[in-house]
């Protein structure tokens, strides 16, 4: 599957939008150590983590459903992401399914 943030210099066929979303939360006991680390300063890495898992499942799931139109591209793809609440984030992963011809 062929994976680009903008159009294709090529011709294909529009299949249609494509989305895959995820929203994760880290347990208790790593919201407590990231709670200590906004305190002291520096790289908040139990947050990271939470945002590349989530990162990477939107993908999956978008190229999962990308896949069942049969497309072989994804084109025009963004991220988006909202804080649901503290220590829980919902990740988008969205764009235009295409067969390349």
């Amino acid at each position: 599957m062929l994976l680009a943030t903008t159009d294709l210099r090529t011709e294909y066929e529009v299949l249609g939008m494509v989305k895959g979303s995820s929203t994760k939360a880290k347990h208790l006991g790593k919201d407590i150590v990231a709670g200590l680390r906004k305190i002291v300063g520096g790289d908040v890495k139990e947050y990271a983590e939470l945002l590349q898992e989530s990162r990477d499942e939107a993908e999956s799931r978008m190229i999962a459903e990308a896949e069942k139109l049969g497309a072989n591209a994804i084109i025009g793809i963004r991220f988006s992401t909202s804080s649901i609440s503290q220590g829980m984030a919902e990740m988008l992963a969205y764009g235009t399914a295409v067969r390349i011809r």
